[in-house]
């Protein structure tokens, strides 16, 4: 929508150059255009979220058609069509792309499947507020994993980025977000959790405690799962190491 606004505005601005005289008409026109189509493209945003969480037949056409006629609007099955190619175009047809939430979701709900002891529910409302806690806190804590993957306060230019690969891996901040997790709701079922995610993605138990202790104590700041698990923190570094370097 801000990119269709943009392509508007910029419009508009060219034809308000060419006839000064009709500034005033156009601006007027041009808010109200915007007005109509905010709520339209609103809507089509959320079909196509709809679409892709597989509940198309809750949010239908028809639905939809009724809803904007409630609110005043009359829409044709053609412009809502319309407006949904619009929003996919605007976006270059990238809809899908993966985030660590999709990732943190999909493993909760593997979790929840192999009877993990702590409800998936709870694991995941402690998961939305750590995700949001890695955003704001994310240089400092993929700082401190640098520094325990290469055993050194200092890493130079290189070893920095080796472990860009690292920071993209989505899959390795899903389950460091889930044990991180896990430790705060039940510290007792952690290793259990921890052993959980280690079946099924293959991510070495060392590196999951790393990333787990890591956003605990650049968040909470409580005991940590190092204490709570017996892999040695050098074994945690190597782990780390291997993968920072599997990118040479």
């Amino acid at each position: 929508m801000v990119k269709q606004a943009e392509n508007i505005c910029r419009q508009a601005t060219i034809q308000l150059r060419d006839n000064e005289k009709t500034e005033s008409h156009n601006w007027r026109a041009l808010k109200e255009h915007l007005f109509n189509k905010f709520i339209l493209r609103l809507v089509s945003c959320v079909q196509l979220a709809s679409k892709l969480s597989f509940h198309y037949k809750i949010i239908s056409n028809v639905t939809v058609l009724n809803f904007l006629q409630a609110l005043g609007y009359l829409c044709t099955k053609e412009e809502l069509l319309e407006s949904e190619l619009d929003v996919l175009k605007s976006l270059n047809f990238q809809i899908n792309l993966p985030t660590p939430l999709a990732y943190v979701e999909m493993l909760l709900e593997v979790l929840g499947y192999n009877g993990c002891s702590v409800p998936a529910t709870q694991l995941h409302a402690t998961c939305l507020t750590l995700l949001d806690l890695v955003y704001l806190l994310h240089e400092p804590i993929y700082e401190s994993l640098l520094r325990t993957s290469i055993e050194n306060s200092t890493p130079s230019q290189l070893q920095g980025e080796k472990f860009i690969s690292v920071k993209e891996d989505f899959m390795l901040l899903a389950v460091g977000i889930i044990a991180a997790s896990a430790f705060i709701q039940n510290h007792e079922c952690w290793s259990q959790v921890v052993g959980h995610l280690q079946n099924i993605t293959g991510i070495a138990v060392a590196s999951i405690a790393e990333f787990s202790y890591a956003i605990l104590t650049h968040s909470v700041g409580a005991n940590t799962p190092r204490r709570q698990q017996p892999v040695p923190p050098h074994l945690a570094a190597r782990a780390l190491r291997a993968a920072a370097s599997s990118n040479t």
